[in-house]
């Protein structure tokens, strides 16, 4: 749950000195097969946000509840779940074939994914008429919902299930509303999850020179950047393709030739990759972190939870946010960064920023067929 590079450093000038270098006929391929009309990302990105279809025949409607639970926040955008239909329940099970093995090698973000992708599936069975009642993987490797008819109950949270995303790009610099950061305070969690603001300058300060640390590491690890790579959609027409990735346009830059962004991204060093965060963390309001008591799957799973509960929140109240999870992700940061926030046993488990900002182009997610078992 990283964030992708930033592309701000390529200049007109430069990218017209790589395509002259790529050959006249690489540069008019591109242009043909990119702005070609056929190729609708918004058209594709907005059928899979379409409204719950709350009234129709049972197993329709549990496909339904899939589809909102695939709308839900995960790392790369590699969508690591598998959902199995039973008569009583729907279970989340995890892709594998999916997981971050670099960034992610104890697959500790993939189960905060699933946790995502449960709170947005509990909230879709409730508007959708049942009671549904969890089956954490303490002892299991999946996540059971058992499924009871019941009065369906709708939400703020429930409708804002298809209007959320990560907002990569930098931020206005607005402060948010203290009202709003008294609704941010009092969001229900989860047992043995706990949340903290950081929107003072002193904390804010901390945060960034962790991240700054987690930016310097990362990007000076070649299997990292090529996973990175690996996860990136440079064009509309890879986004299309795969239905999955992290879609350049989604983080307000520019679509590129798949050969020239993997020479931008190689070509970006860690200070470049630390300058160009700091300066989004810097265009933020305040951040959150996310820790639990324990680290185990259950306890990821109910992060997962709580970070989307919390970003359904920020979406009712127009608040964007993005991951920052760098000192989290690089394991010799991990316990200094727990001991700098002050957490004491508390294990940190996500970096929020967040503030006032624009709306970008949301990613794709694959059809409900590609994820049922």
């Amino acid at each position: 749950m990283s964030q992708t590079v930033s592309h701000s450093r390529l200049s007109r000038r430069r990218f017209l000195k790589l395509l002259a270098a790529g050959g006249v006929a690489a540069a008019g391929g591109y242009a043909l097969f990119e702005y070609a009309p056929w190729l609708d990302y918004d058209q594709q990105a907005k059928s899979a946000q379409k409204p719950l279809d709350q009234g129709s025949p049972r197993p329709t409607q549990m496909r339904e509840i899939v589809r909102y639970a695939t709308l839900a926040a995960n790392g790369h955008n590699t969508q690591p779940w598998k959902f199995a239909l039973k008569e009583d329940a729907l279970e989340i099970h995890p892709d594998y074939t999916r997981r971050l093995a670099v960034v992610d090698p104890e697959d500790r973000e993939l189960w905060i994914s699933l946790g995502c992708a449960l709170e947005n599936l509990l909230l879709a069975a409730q508007a959708s008429g049942y009671a549904p009642e969890v089956t954490y993987p303490d002892t299991t490797d999946f996540i059971h919902v058992r499924l009871t008819p019941d009065t369906p109950h709708s939400s703020l949270l429930f409708d804002a299930i298809p209007l959320r995303q990560n907002v990569r790009s930098e931020y206005y610099g607005q402060r948010v509303e203290s009202a709003d950061l008294d609704q941010l305070h009092a969001l229900s969690l989860e047992p043995g999850v706990t949340l903290r603001l950081a929107d003072n300058s002193a904390d804010l300060a901390q945060v960034l020179d962790y991240v700054q640390q987690g930016n310097l590491s990362q990007y000076a690890d070649q299997a990292f950047l090529d996973e990175l790579i690996h996860w990136l959609r440079f064009t509309r027409k890879e986004a299309l393709a795969s239905l999955d990735g992290l879609y350049t346009r989604c983080s307000g830059n520019p679509e590129l030739p798949r050969w020239l962004g993997q020479m931008f991204v190689s070509g970006t060093t860690p200070q470049q990759q630390a300058d160009a965060d700091a300066k989004k963390l810097r265009s933020s309001s305040g951040a959150v972190l996310l820790a639990s008591a324990t680290d185990d799957k259950s306890s990821w799973v109910r992060t997962g939870q709580v970070y989307e509960r919390l970003a359904l929140k920020m979406t009712t109240l127009n608040i964007q946010s993005a991951f920052l999870n760098q000192p989290i992700e690089v394991a010799g940061l991990r316990g200094q960064f727990q001991s700098a926030m002050s957490l004491g046993t508390a294990q940190p488990q996500l970096l929020i920023r967040f503030g006032h900002g624009q709306a970008l182009p949301r990613s794709l997610r694959r059809p409900i067929e590609q994820v049922i078992l």
